[in-house]
């Protein structure tokens, strides 16, 4: 049985103690060089080939961010599963623009993001904050915070798409 508490306390590093797998990262950079943002000056296209479990890479707005599945069961309704995460994304990364097949609902364990939706307006989440992302929403988490950002999210999806599509 994995100690939870222990895993959430530990900021994610009793993952690997557990034997759980961290996730590569949900996506990869965009050809645009958005590291500039942040004053690293990088080029395009840096980041994109690096292993998963690699150093992170100042280039890739995405590099070290992880997403560990904690659990996955079948819904009471036909055709549709629940599944429960914890999402890390490091100072000044962020998950990268992606959706779900289902609703997401989530909360914010530590850290401060700022939930970016492609059809809506942002919304400043902090530590200890709830939220909810509608099926099939475009949305980015970037971590805008000073501590690496932990988020519990359970989504309800269907059974025959994957959990993540990125763009």
């Amino acid at each position: 049985m994995i100690d939870r508490r222990a895993l959430m306390r530990s900021g994610g590093i009793a993952a690997a103690a557990f034997g759980l797998s961290v996730a590569a990262p949900t996506a990869h950079a965009a050809d645009a060089g958005p590291g500039a943002a942040h004053g690293h000056g990088c080029p395009g296209g840096h980041g994109q080939n690096r292993p998963p479990g690699g150093p992170i890479d100042p280039c890739d707005p995405t590099s070290g961010v992880t997403r560990v599945e904690l659990q996955r069961n079948p819904s009471p309704a036909k055709g549709w599963l629940t599944v429960q995460t914890l999402v890390e994304i490091p100072r000044h990364k962020e998950s990268g623009r992606h959706s779900h097949p289902g609703v997401e609902v989530g909360y914010i364990v530590r850290g401060d993001v700022l939930m970016v939706f492609d059809d809506g307006p942002a919304q400043r989440l902090r530590t200890g904050d709830p939220f909810f992302i509608p099926s099939g929403a475009i949305h980015n988490a970037r971590n805008v915070g000073t501590v690496t950002t932990m988020m519990l999210s359970t989504y309800v999806i269907d059974e025959t798409k994957p959990l993540v599509t990125t763009y």
